[in-house]
């Protein structure tokens, strides 16, 4: 961002890599952050919902204290300073990772981090072979790439002093400002009153309310609200709360079950893998969504048919719900996986000492059929057992 910040006439190419590794860079501290929390989730399955939440609160008051002041900035200082200025949130997030304590391995193996990358390499194939991880990744996949965005339209068509709206940008900031709030609505609403649902339930409600918000839209383009007496610019800010907030909500199930899809050991690696599927689904809805833009002929100055696009967004966005047959009916407090991608090493233990106890109780039980002398040595050859036993205890330990 800095580098962008300082040259007015950077190639396009420099730029680019420069905002990709501005966004990679966020991109490794959001999922180490999101792989701590899926741990914790994966301990404490009770409160994975609540610390979803806090991480989605955290998000949407970012996103609010950004948005508030960005319009702002890029109209007193400009696009290249408001560029500049995201080195500061850079650098803290630099801080606060030096600040985090972590244990100490001492005399780590790195001579086998190789052979680590290949058991977590296999353990991640295993998982995603399973029924009860595949079929709830191809639905989030799907339900993001046919949920088509179409934004770029609608902003131009926002700004444009012509055809469109003629918003400035602090005003376009405001209206995203107020969208965080709406965020942080639906994370409030998903705490308190729908964390509990089932997944496919909430699902199917969100995806259709999702679906039925996209006619907000429509309304607007049409001009529609001032036929009912609601200015452009209160129109377009409740059109963006109320778009936010019933994304915000159809957003957090998916991140609860992201978590509770995650095998023990490789938490953090698989709940990337996850978002990264995520990603790729969203970026396939912004490419769709600029393909319809394109076979629409709808430009920076052209929005004769932004209504169409609209109307076919807010169809596709109902197809996803001939898809909830893959995510699982079950409930957020619920565990998704099988037991042996969960706990594999401590199940193995805990067979082997069940073992050991059924081998000494089946041994107690012949004693009433053999003779005293034969107790007696049976006696001995237990006696000689157990300190045999005993002295492997601390070697498997």
């Amino acid at each position: 961002m800095l580098i962008v910040s300082l040259h007015s006439k950077l190639h396009a190419l420099f730029a680019l890599l420069a905002l990709m590794s501005g966004s990679a860079s966020v991109a490794i501290a959001d999922v180490t952050i999101d792989a701590c929390v899926t741990e914790n989730s994966i301990l404490h399955p009770h409160l994975a919902a609540d610390m979803i939440t806090l991480n989605g609160f955290c998000s949407s008051v970012g996103g609010l204290i950004g948005f508030s002041i960005s319009g702002f900035l890029v109209h007193a200082i400009g696009a290249q300073g408001a560029l500049g200025l995201l080195t500061l949130p850079s650098a803290l997030v630099i801080l606060s990772g030096m600040l985090l304590k972590e244990v100490h391995t001492p005399n780590f193996p790195y001579g086998q981090a190789h052979k680590k990358f290949v058991e977590a390499s296999g353990k991640m194939l295993t998982a995603l072979k399973c029924p009860e991880v595949w079929r709830p990744c191809v639905y989030m996949y799907m339900s993001l790439a046919l949920s088509v965005d179409i934004q770029e339209g609608m902003f131009y068509w926002y700004t444009d002093r012509k055809a469109g709206l003629s918003f400035h940008e602090g005003f376009i900031g405001f209206m995203f400002a107020v969208g965080s709030v709406g965020s942080l609505v639906g994370v409030i609403l998903y705490q308190n009153i729908l964390k509990d649902h089932p997944f496919r339930s909430l699902l199917f409600t969100s995806q259709l309310f999702l679906s039925l918000s996209g006619m907000l839209d429509l309304i607007l383009v049409l001009r529609l609200n001032l036929k009912m007496g609601i200015p452009d610019y209160y129109f377009a800010a409740i059109d963006e709360g109320v778009s936010k907030m019933i994304n915000r909500v159809k957003w957090m199930p998916l991140l609860v079950l992201s978590s509770k899809l995650c095998p023990t050991g490789i938490e953090g690696t698989f709940y990337a893998l996850l978002m990264s599927i995520d990603n790729i689904g969203g970026l396939t809805g912004s490419w769709v969504g600029g393909l319809l833009l394109h076979l629409l002929r709808i430009t920076r100055t052209e929005f004769k048919n932004l209504w169409a696009a609209i109307m076919i967004r807010n169809v596709m966005r109902l197809l996803p719900l001939a898809l909830l047959f893959l995510v699982s009916n079950s409930d957020p407090n619920s565990t998704l996986l099988p037991s042996d991608l969960l706990n594999e090493d401590e199940d193995g233990e805990g067979n082997q000492m069940e073992n050991i106890e059924l081998t000494s109780l089946a041994v107690d039980s012949s004693f009433p059929d053999k003779s005293p002398r034969e107790c007696g040595n049976q006696e001995g050859l237990d006696a000689e057992q157990d300190d045999d036993e005993v002295s492997l205890l601390p070697n498997k330990g």
